[in-house]
């Protein structure tokens, strides 16, 4: 376990923003995460679990409190079941999984930055697959209860970018995540994605060569500037600021009235609603790629990333995301959500 004093965080999240910790612990073995978590909970210290930094918006005050970064390895793979300790880094993990195991499950979440903790809490998804649909179990330490515990699929509670972990952020501190995966003989799971289908030119539902897929979503990533890149600010991004709106029958109606001859992407989504597209409304709304003129914009590549161009602070970040939200709710009477996670601030 390794403690610095004052440390900077920003170096340590995607975005590069964010003020120092107070105290940062640096842990490498679950027993070292659970030790920190305790001595925290202890001591009535605030804490701040991290693993990646990809999913992190941090203020310039930085954090008063312990920051606990999860630097723990571990990747095990018996047959088709494969354990990641939370601190692996996601994206290796799945190029692992596709180029040399062979395997399908979440060949469409390559290139995903962050950690493997991270997965549930987010139920991180992309290209019509999420981590819900193969996650049997997480391994978390219980801050309530005192212990290690181990949840099954179904108790994770599992939904759109939510799950239980992150419905109680202060309770659960995830060690391990265990994956269901499957052998399809070298082809991927069901294409689900309308633009993933496309280029292949199949059908919605067929399968395709899995390491053709998993190199397909890495060009389309790339493309969008969600493939991390030093040297491009356009990756320099939490990935997608605002998730998808997802309307209930009232409020779709009422969305449909404003849009007068626009035709907005719309896809079935539970208990009757539907979701539309943030990066579509955000557009709409006037907000171009690489808009702004200041050292945080969008994106060139994509509407739904904001950026810090090399010189930005958090509160320009959000000086621009609320502008954004603004104009989407004035232009369509849609609230957009923040994706990534708060630390110190708010929308």
């Amino acid at each position: 376990m390794h403690v610095t004093e004052n440390a900077p965080l920003a170096p340590l999240t995607t975005l590069r923003l964010g003020g120092p910790a107070r105290r940062l612990v640096t842990a490498r073995t679950d027993q070292e995460v659970i030790a920190a978590v305790r001595d925290a909970d202890a001591a009535g210290e605030p804490l701040l679990v991290i693993g990646g930094g990809s999913n992190l918006v941090i203020g310039d005050d930085g954090f008063d409190g312990t920051v606990l970064r999860i630097a723990t390895t571990g990747f095990e793979l018996d047959g088709t079941v494969l354990e990641l300790a939370a601190g692996e880094n996601w994206a290796d993990a799945v190029r692992t999984v596709v180029l040399e195991h062979g395997l399908a499950g979440i060949e469409f979440l390559a290139g995903i930055p962050g950690s493997a903790g991270a997965t549930p809490v987010q139920n991180v998804g992309a290209y019509g697959q999420e981590v819900a649909q193969t996650i049997t179990e997480v391994v978390a330490y219980d801050r309530l209860a005192g212990e290690v515990v181990t949840l099954g699929n179904a108790e994770c509670a599992f939904s759109y970018r939510h799950s239980r972990f992150k419905a109680e952020p202060d309770r659960w501190v995830v060690l391990r995540v265990r994956f269901g995966l499957a052998d399809h003989g070298g082809l991927s799971s069901p294409v689900r994605y309308a633009e993933v289908a496309k280029h292949y030119g199949v059908e919605q539902g067929e399968r395709v060569d899995l390491t053709a897929a998993w190199n397909a979503v890495l060009a389309l990533r790339a493309g969008k500037g969600m493939v991390l890149d030093e040297a491009d600010h356009d990756t320099w991004s939490a990935g997608s600021f605002f998730t998808n709106p997802v309307l209930t029958p009232e409020q779709y109606q009422a969305f449909l009235a404003r849009l007068g001859d626009l035709r907005a992407p719309a896809y079935p989504a539970e208990d009757g609603r539907t979701k539309t597209s943030a990066a579509w409304l955000i557009d709409q709304a006037g907000f171009k790629k690489g808009y702004g003129s200041g050292p945080a914009t969008l994106s060139t590549k994509h509407t739904l990333a904001l950026t810090n161009r090399g010189r930005a602070t958090t509160a320009d970040l959000l000086a621009l995301a609320r502008e954004i939200r603004a104009g989407v709710h004035a232009a369509f009477g849609v609230e957009l959500v923040n994706e990534p996670v708060f630390v110190g601030v708010e929308l």
